[in-house]
């Protein structure tokens, strides 16, 4: 899983420009889901072959008691209990205070893996302004300019290499036969109550193993001679034979176990409806071009009438995840799950689908023959042939001339015959327009 880096520091010490400097983006913010407060943000970078996730808290005060600091402090100590490693900002030209002691004492106190950033010090000899951080007790005092872009690779890379991070490349050669399964939604929508009768009914566990910080857990096991691998979002922990689930909602974890996974199966509660939460998780599931299967639980729980206003919700509030597979289920009596593992293994099937380009070819040239592209100006889009550009998602890129002004209307048109020829149902399908080089438009320019 990606780790996870808290930056924490007193106000106005350019947390957030760091923030911007690592995620490589003005406004990173990956999600913004119901009860969180706007200190915390979530954002995601890329040094070398590794990606982490980033999260900016607001101005940090360990002993505050009340009020908006209060809640500030609590934000940013759920955060740093989500990280693997903190980056604690200073002011290099402000120098120290005594809220930085605060800081520092409360950092070592928890012991976790600390990196101290002393910001703004472009132009200034490390040596002599820089020495007074010493007295934190936190180590070596790292020189950077956030908002100049100094130093910012090698504080990554320092920050990166206590994790012992895998090689990306590596992890790639795994066994392709298993399908990693991630079980997302908000808190009390019945993922541990479905992970249980899930393994209850199974019985084919063979041992979980303890992830990161956070514990999250994969779970191994076998449903008709397909191996799956459960990422587990709802804090599953094992107690001898008995299973315990400890229904905690963090963000870290969510995200995480969506990077990490195939297939994604959104819950849903049925008894609360599609909330602003399922909505923004749904959109991060799109977002990182996972496959999913949405389902509904607690359906035995409401009368056909609510049924009817809860399938009109998600229909206008989902409607971008149309191409899952919906299903109603119940939890704890065990209905409705043997749909559930049909449409994960073909969500799976679908996101790794193999396209050859002759189809693929003759299927935008039948398009195209059935409705054409609207003309733009004195040209009208010409598409001249398709071909798969990847998979998990499958993205098909299509080649011609002037294809920058083939509208998204019609770019779903094509999708659509995509989709029906492939059975491409629980995945997300992506289509780039690729415009071939007009030899001879310099030549008219002139």
């Amino acid at each position: 899983m990606k780790p996870v880096i808290a930056l924490v520091g007193r106000p106005n010490v350019g947390k957030s420009t760091l923030f911007n400097r690592m995620t490589k983006s003005r406004d990173a913010i990956v999600a913004d889901f119901a009860g969180l407060t706007r200190d915390r943000h979530y954002g995601t970078g890329k040094q070398g072959k590794h990606e982490y996730i980033v999260i900016d808290t607001g101005g940090f005060e360990p002993d505050a008691s009340s009020g908006i600091y209060r809640e500030m402090a609590r934000q940013t100590q759920q955060a740093v209990a989500e990280a693997d490693v903190v980056v604690f900002v200073v002011d290099a030209r402000a120098g120290l205070s005594g809220q930085d002691h605060d800081i520092a004492r409360y950092l070592r106190r928890l012991g976790k893996p600390c990196v101290l950033a002393a910001n703004k010090a472009e132009g200034m000899r490390e040596g002599v302004q820089l020495s007074e951080f010493y007295e934190l007790g936190l180590g070596e005092v790292y020189a950077i300019s956030a908002a100049h872009g100094q130093g910012i690779r090698s504080l990554v890379e320092l920050v990166l290499e206590p994790l012992h991070l895998p090689d990306p490349d590596e992890a790639l050669e795994e066994d392709k036969n298993v399908i990693k399964l991630a079980v997302a939604g908000r808190p009390n929508v019945g993922k541990s109550t479905l992970i249980n009768a899930w393994l209850g009914e199974e019985r084919l566990v063979a041992f979980d193993l303890p992830g990161t910080t956070r514990d999250a857990i994969s779970v191994p096991f076998e449903r008709n001679g397909q191996r799956f691998e459960l990422i587990d979002t709802a804090g599953l922990r094992r107690k001898g034979k008995v299973f315990e689930a400890i229904e905690k909602f963090s963000v870290v974890k969510t995200l995480q176990a969506i990077e990490s996974a195939n297939v994604v199966l959104l819950l849903l509660d049925a008894t609360q409806g599609v909330t602003d939460q399922d909505a923004h998780i749904a959109g991060y599931i799109l977002e990182s071009g996972r496959a999913v299967v949405v389902a509904v639980n607690k359906w035995d729980a409401i009368d056909d009438y609510q049924r009817q206003l809860l399938e009109r919700s998600i229909e206008t509030r989902l409607t971008f995840l149309k191409f899952a597979s919906l299903h109603f289920i119940s939890a704890t009596k065990r209905q409705g799950l043997g749909p559930v593992w049909a449409a994960i293994t073909q969500a799976h099937k679908a996101a790794t689908c193999k396209m050859s380009t002759p189809v693929l070819t003759r299927l935008l040239l039948e398009a195209v023959q059935f409705q054409s592209p609207k003309r733009a100006g004195m040209f009208r889009p010409k598409l001249r042939y398709a071909h798969q550009g990847g998979m998990n998602p499958p993205v098909i890129v299509v080649h011609g001339n002037s294809l920058e002004h083939v509208t998204d209307a019609y770019k779903r048109f094509l999708e659509g015959r995509f989709r029906k020829e492939f059975n491409l149902v629980g995945t997300p399908l992506r289509i780039e327009m690729k415009t071939s080089h007009n030899p001879f438009a310099e030549k008219a320019d002139n």
